[in-house]
């Protein structure tokens, strides 16, 4: 074949496309997750299994993996067709799937990868969370020996919740709270829901922001 007709080929190909450039495909599913010695897996059978569904399609999740580290043990259910490979001598774990070219099985990969990074790194290290309260008089008190967070927060009276299973709460100044937990996502949630109390308002500032949260202030409105 001359390279005028394989040049003709490539300029069609672009074409037929609204960007000449390459898709950029996500390689997140087969990066490894790194483990420490004192880092521990079980794969176990989920009976009955858990079953999902999504449109005319269903999502069987077949297997429990359970990570043990330093801080605390924590699962996760994984679908029938996600495979966990241990590399115990070079201290990674692989995650790979039946068929990389399905869209539910693709789309997983990643979710499952990084779902299992986030276990391994909090049974090791732990996730943690930073609130901070911007206003007049803002402040959170920990009540009934850290159980209870209570939040005052321009309210009449003070607010608050209860502390969840397996997070700790530690309030280092009147204005800031710290959530320390294994699971990232428990973590975040609560940080979230304290966050409802008093979001970040855009004309003074004043909320209960997480970790670095920025917001850009508004000029005030004049009738």
């Amino acid at each position: 074949m001359s390279s005028n007709v394989i040049s003709q080929l490539v300029s069609l190909n672009f074409k037929r496309q609204f960007s000449g450039t390459r898709v950029a495909h996500s390689h997140i599913g087969s990066l490894p997750v790194f483990t420490t010695r004192d880092t521990k897996f079980e794969l176990t059978e989920l009976r009955p299994p858990h079953v999902i569904r999504k449109g005319n399609k269903s999502l069987t999740l077949s297997q429990i993996l359970s990570v043990t580290g330093p801080r605390g043990t924590l699962s996760m259910q994984v679908p029938e067709f996600v495979k966990i490979n241990e590399d115990v001598g070079n201290g990674k774990i692989s995650v790979s799937v039946q068929n990389e070219t399905d869209k539910m099985q693709k789309s997983l990969w990643g979710t499952v990868r990084s779902h299992l990074n986030n276990h391994v790194v909090g049974v090791n290290e732990g996730h943690m969370a930073v609130l901070k309260f911007v206003g007049t008089g803002y402040r959170a008190q920990l009540q009934q020996e850290g159980k209870f967070v209570s939040v005052k927060v321009g309210a009449s009276i003070m607010q608050g919740l209860p502390v969840p299973d397996g997070i700790t709460v530690t309030s280092p100044t009147p204005t800031s709270l710290i959530i320390e937990g294994c699971n990232k996502q428990q973590v975040y949630l609560f940080a979230a829901n304290l966050r409802k109390f008093h979001p970040p308002e855009p004309y003074k500032g004043k909320g209960i922001y997480v970790n670095d949260e920025k917001i850009v202030l508004k000029d005030k409105k004049i009738k």
